[in-house]
């Protein structure tokens, strides 16, 4: 606790960040009104003492929306990264011991994912798997995937000749025990590293589909399509309506950098300035 103390910066992202869990956790506790309720009574009402944050163009209460999308946004956002780096993590385990020909193609197919960007990978993605949150949780892991399959490679690549991994071979003991047993551990920071940095990412990119109107239904609260509800009515816009989801996004984008950023000094400061998920 001192030590998060001397770093004002990650203290009040990790305050941040639990208050976002509790609003995930507990929407229908915390949330003044049901976020699909519309109220033509109070059609585009600006912040106010009945609604805080302002309704949009149906009379649904913004401040509602802004807390249920905190449940969508960081499930896709978890799961996404999960697997991911899942996927990656393995690959990179294998990869990097085995090397070989299967090095070698591993590392022409991580080069082909890293040149296209992670957007337009996802949106490709979308365009073949269709709508569905759990098309947009795939399409957002595929891209964080080949970052996570270098780092993890380049660690095993410096782990692997190590005398005690030597010895374990040289006693006979099957890869697949030593890398479990002695060349996993060893990478579980540079992991959780990435993992971290990825999630500002991962939410970032939600927030985009669901502004593009991909991915997740419209009619369910998330950040990026209340924003867009704006730049279609844009001959009638509504400040309020774009302003507080993007508040809501900035600082949660924010605060999961200050923590991956926490973490990589703290973990692994040889990964500073490598992480490009």
């Amino acid at each position: 606790m001192t030590n998060l103390l001397k770093n004002p910066l990650t203290f009040f992202s990790i305050l941040i960040l639990s208050i976002l869990l509790i609003l995930a956790i507990f929407p229908s506790q915390i949330a003044p009104m049901d976020p699909q309720k519309a109220n033509y009574d109070a059609l585009r009402s600006p912040p106010s003492r009945d609604h805080i944050m302002g309704t949009d163009y149906v009379g649904r209460d913004i401040a509602s929306r802004v807390i249920y999308g905190v449940r969508t946004t960081l499930i896709i956002a978890f799961a996404a990264v999960i697997l991911s780096k899942t996927i990656g993590f393995a690959w990179g385990l294998a990869s990097g011991y085995f090397g070989g020909w299967f090095d070698l193609v591993t590392e022409r197919i991580v080069e082909i994912m890293l040149s296209i960007p992670g957007l337009i990978l996802a949106l490709l993605l979308l365009a073949g798997l269709g709508s569905g949150k759990i098309t947009v949780i795939i399409a957002i892991a595929v891209g964080g995937i080949a970052g996570t399959v270098r780092i993890i490679r380049s660690s095993v690549l410096s782990i692997k000749n190590m005398p005690y991994v030597e010895a374990a071979k040289a006693m006979g003991v099957h890869p697949i025990i030593i890398i479990s047993r002695h060349i996993a551990p060893q990478c579980i920071a540079p992991l959780l590293v990435i993992a971290s940095a990825s999630l500002g990412g991962a939410i970032f990119t939600e927030a985009t589909l669901s502004f593009l109107g991909l991915g997740i239904t419209p009619n369910e609260p998330t950040w990026g399509s209340m924003m867009a509800v704006v730049a279609e009515n844009y001959l009638r816009p509504l400040w309020w309506i774009a302003v507080f989801p993007g508040i809501a996004l900035t600082v949660t984008i924010m605060a999961f950098n200050l923590i991956g950023d926490e973490l990589r000094d703290r973990l692994d400061p040889k990964l500073k300035g490598e992480i490009k998920d």
